[in-house]
């Protein structure tokens, strides 16, 4: 179990580093790679987390803290790598810890020194409750925690008088043979070679710069550049505290060489470049770099060349190519981009293109691209992050309201409601001038409020949404308003005034608008609310009205709402089997988006139908497993009273067929599984075929 990044190529030493990290993760439960940047660290640790992974049968998990620029958001980035999702009223941190309580598990949060003091507490927070839990880091600078033992990274060894086999030289010699085809080590060029890796003082991120270079001139040239380079550079250059080793030289001296030797174009894209956070692709870097001075058809010959000199890193993908630039690197790059008095301006163009991206994301969410939307908005998570932060740093509200409001669907339908609410609460607070902006982000951020079980905040939203959007000639957002209202209400368990709010509106849908979306959540809530009042039969009829406009254009999201109404309604007839079979259907749609709250309210709809079929030890696994991802969202079941009473009429069913005994073994092999091993099995278990029976008792439902 885990997620640990794939290794791209091999480890070059480091083997007594490795197998120190191994009988340290055995006996500490905090311990740090340290070092300078470029050593090594993240590499190191990925391999030995690799190794000591069979250990922890609750996985490996790898946490990226380099896209983060605030502290606040590290619990976020911490359940996002973890099979955990972030929606929930409680503080992440609280949701973590408690996730990891019970668990085996081993954190690996990689590049913690901007971040020293959040990771610190977060640290002693979570090995205080979690006596299963490791954490292993690398940062330049250790956490400061008395529990923690810290391994300080060297460079490669170099060759000295006759040696000419240390392991500087092996990854300079294994990397060049990558750079050119044909390369080999020879009586010729190995002095060449050796005095390069005693030049570069072992650091492995100088001697990949160096073999890239080796594309362009031979290795005697190289060497001589090299040479004056440090003749050039001196102490000047971010000149380091003299205590500093020698390497921090040797990595400004291979950085700065490299960017000396790139064209004056290459540099000015590799500076434009560091704005990103994370990875990005080829439309986003031609949004950013292109304007008088770069045009955009030059983007991919730009690209391709850094991506040749190792300053960019190609990252192939299932969607498509994808870039990247170390941290040291992007730092440089980011140094520079000030010096050129661009930043603000380059990064008004990064938060502009995910602006358009998030609006288009926005207007195309109902229809058939709707898994291919989430995919993208996904993989550039930590793009809207850093444009969102941008905003909210330049004090933007418009800017932060309009791309707070745009992403509704990440918050709402990806599992962000927590991260959603979060920002949205900051932008609001900006600005309370009126307009449609402020509008559509009172609506994203109320609609994050009733996922996280916040009723009466969302009561409140809907009113401050509609006294905004009074006037306005969208005919969707009556919609929008209805739906606030009428779900906050059904949610605190008022049926009839829910049924007032959401019959208000027009049944037929409306012509495009800001709110279209919102034309599918009021069908589903009203199903709900016919669930709710036993009307199965009127459930299931606007169930399946909504089902043929899904499917008309092609939607994912609420057509699997749909179904899961459906499954209600059907074991409301007294038709467990034709219930799981609609479950089924709609656990699979929200498996695609990776929607936790309706995986979690499906799965519970599993077990009333596997316990009503005589399926009692399955429905207690059901149940273990719909808990999982409770645990992770705040109110349980969104604080419904008919939601938590329907679970609870399961659990007393399960239990009195099984037994107490049975029943919490059943329910742990669920609860304590993998989530999608727990998803794969409700989706093949949920029938009379599946699962273990056990006879109804006279007079049982």
């Amino acid at each position: 179990m885990g997620n640990l990044p794939a290794e791209r190529d091999r480890l070059v030493g480091r083997r007594a580093e490795l197998a120190r990290l191994g009988r340290w993760l055995g006996r500490s439960r905090l311990v740090t790679v340290t070092g300078v940047g470029g050593v090594g660290k993240t590499r190191l640790a990925r391999r030995a987390a690799g190794e000591v992974q069979p250990r922890f049968p609750d996985g490996a998990w790898w946490v990226e803290l380099s896209p983060l620029s605030e502290g606040r958001l590290l619990p976020y980035a911490i359940a996002e790598a973890l099979p955990l999702v972030d929606q929930s009223t409680r503080p992440m941190l609280e949701v973590i810890t408690e996730y990891l309580a019970g668990r085996e598990t081993l954190l690996v949060w990689d590049t913690c020194e901007h971040l020293v003091e959040e990771c610190r507490d977060a640290a002693a927070t979570l090995l205080a409750v979690a006596p299963g839990l490791r954490i292993l880091t690398t940062s330049r600078r250790p956490l400061g925690l008395p529990a923690e033992e810290v391994l300080t990274l060297d460079p490669l060894p170099v060759p000295g008088d006759g040696d000419e086999s240390a392991d500087a030289v092996v990854l300079l010699a294994d990397r060049a043979a990558e750079a050119v085809p044909g390369f080999t080590v020879s009586d010729a060029n190995r002095p060449g070679l050796a005095a390069l890796c005693r030049r570069l003082e072992g650091l492995p991120l100088a001697l990949e710069l160096a073999a890239a270079r080796l594309r362009e001139m031979p290795l005697i040239e190289l060497n001589q550049r090299l040479d004056d380079r440090y003749a050039l550079l001196g102490d000047t250059e971010g000149a380091t505290h003299p205590a500093d080793p020698p390497w921090h030289q040797a990595l400004r001296t291979a950085i700065g060489w490299s960017h000396q030797l790139c064209s004056p174009a290459e540099r000015l894209a590799w500076a434009r470049l560091s704005v990103f956070a994370g990875t990005f692709d080829a439309e986003a870097a031609a949004r950013v770099l292109a304007d008088e001075r770069l045009s955009a058809k030059e983007v991919p010959r730009l690209l391709a060349a850094l991506v040749e000199g190792s300053i960019v890193e190609w990252v192939p993908t299932g969607d498509g190519e994808r870039y990247r630039m170390l941290d040291t690197i992007r730092e440089f790059g980011a140094h520079w981009l000030h010096e050129l008095g661009e930043e603000r301006r380059v990064r008004r163009r990064h938060r502009d293109h995910f602006l358009d991206l998030s609006r288009a994301a926005d207007a195309g969410w109902i229809g058939p691209d709707q898994l291919v939307w989430r995919d993208r908005a996904v993989a550039e998570h930590t793009n809207l992050r850093a444009a969102l932060d941008f905003c909210l740093a330049e004090r933007d509200a418009d800017g932060a309201l309009d791309l707070g409001g745009a992403l509704w669907f990440l918050w709402s339908a990806c599992g962000f409601a927590k991260e959603g609410r979060h920002y949205l609460d900051r932008a609001l607070a900006l600005s309370s001038s009126p307009g449609p902006v402020r509008a559509k982000a009172l609506w994203s951020c109320g609609r994050a409020a009733i996922i996280l079980g916040e009723a009466e905040t969302g009561l409140r939203l809907a009113e401050a949404f509609r006294e905004a959007v009074a006037g306005d000639l969208d005919e969707t957002h009556v919609f929008a308003a209805a739906f606030l209202k009428g779900g906050s209400l059904t949610m605190l368990g008022r049926q009839r005034q829910a049924a007032e709010v959401l019959d208000a509106v027009p049944r037929a849908r409306p012509g495009t608008g800001q709110y279209d979306a919102e034309w599918f959540a009021v069908r589903i809530a009203r199903a709900f609310v016919h669930v709710h009042d036993g009307q199965f039969a009127e459930a299931m009829a606007v169930a399946e009205d909504m089902a043929a406009e899904c499917a008309r254009c092609g939607d994912t999201w609420a057509l699997a709402y749909g179904d899961y109404v459906r499954a209600m309604a059907a074991l409301g007839l007294g038709r467990p089997e034709e219930a799981a079979a609609h479950a089924r259907t709609a656990l699979d749609g929200k498996r695609r988006l990776r929607d936790s709250l309706g995986i979690a309210l499906i799965v519970d709809v599993l077990a009333g139908a596997a316990v009503a079929s005589g399926l009692a030890e399955t429905a207690a696994r059901f149940l273990g497993i719909a808990e999982q991802v409770w645990h992770s969202l705040g109110s349980p079941r969104m604080g419904s009273p008919e939601l938590v009473a329907a679970r609870e009429a399961c659990e007393d069913r399960a239990r009195s067929l099984l037994g107490d005994d049975a029943y919490r073994a059943a329910f742990h092999s669920g609860h304590d599984s993998d989530l999608d091993t727990g998803i794969a099995y409700a989706l093949t278990s949920g029938g009379p075929a599946g699962g273990h029976r056990r006879p109804l008792r006279p007079g049982g439902g």
